[in-house]
């Protein structure tokens, strides 16, 4: 067995690898055209999204930061308040009096003018106490209470101060007598006219009736 031949080594030259140099450098080029196509997009995406809310959180803009912080000219100015000065109060003396109206003297009426204004009154006098004579009861007094009023007109009338005194007692007088008779013929007695006619008969000699 030691005597068969072996084979002969030799060395031979080995195959060249294919080359992949040009491989690697297309894909590092493909690697930086993607980087720069990302920046790109970056670049233009970025600032439309995240520079107002950076601007608008860090720096605020010129109306907002008037709208903010008022400047001294915006801001309202504290006014002085004037002191209360107290209500002025009234007195009497401090407003003009109204005008005293003085009443138009009292003119004194001559005899005659006063003869006719009490007239009528003490004529309706006698004529009434003519009734009551002839009446009695209820129509007698309804008579008597009309005569009563005309002796109320009559002592509100102001007579001529030269018959004054005289005028107001007869009156008076007259009054009274009507009342007695008032009294006697609501009680249902007969009625006595004498007293009272003969004061209205005083009144009329006063005026000279």
């Amino acid at each position: 067995m030691s005597d068969q031949p072996q084979p002969e080594l030799r060395w031979a030259p080995m195959e060249p690898k294919p080359s992949r140099a040009g491989r690697v450098w297309l894909i590092i080029g493909l690697v930086v055209a993607a980087l720069l196509v990302a920046g790109v997009v970056l670049f233009f995406v970025l600032p439309r999204n995240e520079v107002p809310e950076e601007e608008g959180t860090a720096s605020p803009s010129p109306s907002a930061s008037a709208s903010a912080s008022p400047t001294p000219t915006s801001s309202p100015t504290p006014t002085p308040t004037p002191p209360s000065t107290p209500a002025p109060t009234t007195e009497p003396t401090s407003e003009p009096s109204p005008p005293v109206e003085t009443q138009p003297p009292v003119v004194d009426p001559s005899i005659g003018a006063f003869r006719d204004q009490v007239s009528g009154w003490l004529n309706d006098a006698m004529t009434g106490l003519d009734i009551v004579a002839g009446t009695s009861g209820q129509d007698a007094v309804s008579v008597i209470d009309t005569l009563q009023d005309d002796a109320q007109r009559l002592a509100e009338t102001s007579p001529p101060s030269s018959i004054a005194s005289q005028w107001n007692d007869g009156v008076a007088g007259y009054s009274q007598r009507l009342a007695d008779l008032h009294t006697a013929v609501s009680g249902g007695a007969a009625p006595s006219v004498d007293a009272a006619r003969s004061a209205a008969e005083s009144l009329r000699s006063i005026v000279g009736l």
